[in-house]
């Protein structure tokens, strides 16, 4: 099985100064800066709640609140 070094050699790789040390000029630019993030998405766009959930909360809260007001009437 061979073994590859990971590491390069500085007397055979091309670019690298004595050392193993990279050169000014040899490096490669900064990454550019990008104007948009990606392209904009319109198959599925996010416009806030669906009526399904809010229902669903709605009958929650409505059936807690008779509850603890049925239990409070209840009470007296």
């Amino acid at each position: 099985m061979s073994y590859a070094n990971p590491d390069p050699d500085p007397e055979r790789t091309t670019g690298l100064e004595k050392g193993g040390q990279v050169p000014p000029g040899e490096t490669p630019p900064a990454e550019g800066c990008m104007s948009e993030s990606g392209p904009q998405e319109t198959h599925n766009p996010t416009k806030g709640w669906s009526t399904i959930p809010v229902v669903l909360i709605a009958l929650v809260v409505a059936a807690v609140l008779v509850f603890f007001v049925g239990y409070l009437v209840g009470l007296q």
